[in-house]
This record gives structure tokens, sequence and C-alpha cells, in this order.
């Protein structure tokens, strides 16, 4: 079984989008019949969120954390406790192509690290735009970390002794972790997900954050959404 885990605070305005294509994903031929679930931690959501999530007919967990390295956390117990032997990670504000999941599985590998892009730019100048292009680097062997296209099997999920209880970059921790562990990370450039370029964070440090280091042109050496942001031209 694969399951795919979602934490959300608040992300009704997004979440159906993000679930419409994880259950096309979820459909794809390839995956023969292999089970796939879909988890939505509702973390401190006050809006509508579980609400969509009851539309499209996935399980959803509750969490009063408040922190995303606790939802994801405990979205992945839950599904290494259902059986699953992949876990593959994604974001409320993103959605994955149809080949996703079998991507990640035909990975051979004990963990997946693939690369984002945006497509609703807002109101963030061509200038943020190139230099995003600039430091995510769409190509097998990258360097890139995040949360929103990520996935491992859960062997090597439990031996890495699993998501901290971080604020922000429990993604690239668990990621680092699993190399300590012995474990083989495909970091690949395809397939990527599409996620937002929103100025509304949901987490301190996170991609939103990234994006504001792009647009004043100041770098930061912290590990932002996933990504070491990187001296820019």
């Amino acid at each position: 079984m694969i399951t795919a885990i979602v934490p959300a605070h608040n992300e009704a305005a997004l979440i159906g989008s993000c679930l419409q294509s994880l259950q096309q994903a979820a459909g794809h031929p390839a995956l023969a019949r292999e089970e796939v679930r879909i988890l939505v931690g509702l973390d401190r959501c006050t809006d509508g969120t579980e609400a969509v999530c009851m539309r499209f007919g996935v399980e959803t967990v509750f969490v009063d954390a408040g922190n995303v390295g606790v939802a994801r956390a405990r979205l992945a117990e839950v599904a290494v406790a259902q059986g699953a032997r992949w876990i593959s990670c994604t974001d409320a504000d993103t959605t994955v192509p149809h080949d996703w999941f079998v991507a990640q599985s035909a990975c051979t590998a004990d963990a997946f690290c693939g690369v984002v892009q945006v497509e609703d730019w807002e109101d963030f100048s061509p200038a943020v735009r190139r230099r995003f292009a600039r430091s995510e680097r769409a190509r097998n062997g990258h360097r890139h970390v995040h949360g929103a296209n990520m996935g491992f099997s859960a062997a090597v999920y439990l031996r890495s002794g699993g998501f901290q209880p971080l604020t922000c970059g429990e993604d690239v921790a668990l990621i680092d972790a699993i190399e300590r562990a012995g474990g083989n990370v495909a970091r690949l450039g395809a397939p990527r997900v599409v996620t937002s370029a929103r100025r509304q964070a949901r987490t301190p440090n996170g991609f939103s954050h990234f994006l504001k280091c792009l647009e004043t042109g100041v770098p930061d050496s912290s590990a932002a959404g996933g990504v070491l942001i990187p001296e820019w031209a």
C-alpha cells in the first residue's frame, strides 16, 4: 500500500485541488491493483478544511500542535500502522502530476526527493521568477528537499527515527537522517509538483519566506521550504 500524507492548517481554499490531483494520480493504470490512501492532518484548523476533505472522501487525522513536523510525524505514524510500504509527502497548497505515485514507487531507492515549480506567480516580479529558475535546479542529482515533493519507504522512515517536531525544516532533517542511516535517496528532476506562491505563509521560514528572500535579493543561509538558498547573481 502507498499512502500520501498532507498536513493542513486552514487550507480550505486550496486543498481541494491538491486532493483532486492525488486521487487522479492514485488511479494511474501502472499502479495496477496496489491500494493508495490519502491522509490529511487537520492541524488546528478553524476553517472549512475538514468539510473539503469529507467532500473528497479522504481520511483525516486531528492534530493539535500548530507544528508541521508534528503533523507529518503523526500522519506517518498512522500510515505505518495501516500497513503502508511507501509514504509520499506533499502540501495542501500543491498539486501533483498524474504519474507522481508511479514515479516514486519506481525510483528504486529508499527515499525520493523531487523539485517544485510555480505556475501562478501572483504579484511577484519577473526578477523573482528568474532567480527562482536559477536556484531550483530541476535535474537529476539536485540537492533540494521539499516536503511538497518527497517520499520514502516505511522501513527507512522507521530506521531513521522519523520526522522531528520542527516548525520548519523537518523535511530536510528527515532526509539527512535517512542518509546517515545508510538509506539511498533518489534526487530526481521529475516528476515536479506545482506549488503556490502565496505570501501568507503557514510555517515560518518556509517556501513563502524563500520567495520573499528572492524578492529582496538578500540570500538566506537557512533551509527554507526545504531549499538550501544559494548566493545568487
